[in-house]
């Protein structure tokens, strides 16, 4: 694969996939759900979500360090492009160890009698969610920065 086609697939697998973490971020905060809709709503999510984004997130990590090597004559680009790599692998972490075994466990759940501490476990996930959109913005900011500003050959 060409440099130009490798970038141009990780920009558009990554905007879609830190479009998908905005998306949940602005629309799905879960606070004011009912413990029934929360769990039907989440559920549903875990199902179309929880393996496409974590392998997009792998393919991502995978095109930034492979255009990392490549940069060799633009030490900015490398750098900018190193640090984007630490953010996703960051967001992929928090995924796989914040937020996917609370997936895990509301996937077991019943909408009509969700257990005690439904609200804990949704406001952890919550925060986990956060924290990997701002590391999924951060690594998206720093991929458009080392992409879109190159050094002139």
């Amino acid at each position: 694969m060409t440099a130009g086609v490798i970038r141009f697939v990780l920009l558009l697998v990554l905007a879609l996939l830190v479009g998908a973490m905005f998306g949940i971020w602005a629309g799905y905060n879960p606070a004011t759900l009912s413990p029934g809709a929360f769990v039907e709503q989440h559920q549903n999510a875990v199902r179309g979500l929880n393996v496409l984004l974590p392998v997009m997130g792998a393919v991502c990590i995978l095109l930034t360090i492979a255009l990392a090597v490549m940069a060799k004559g633009d030490t900015r680009a490398r750098y900018l492009l190193a640090a984007s790599a630490v953010c996703l692998i960051a967001a992929g972490l928090v995924t796989r160890f914040g937020n996917q075994p609370i997936n895990a466990v509301v996937m077991t759940w019943s909408p009509q009698s969700p257990p005690a501490n439904w609200m804990a476990l949704r406001d952890t996930w919550w925060q986990w969610h956060v924290v990997r959109t701002l590391a999924g913005f951060a690594g998206l900011a720093l991929t458009l920065l080392a992409l879109l500003v190159r050094k002139p050959r």
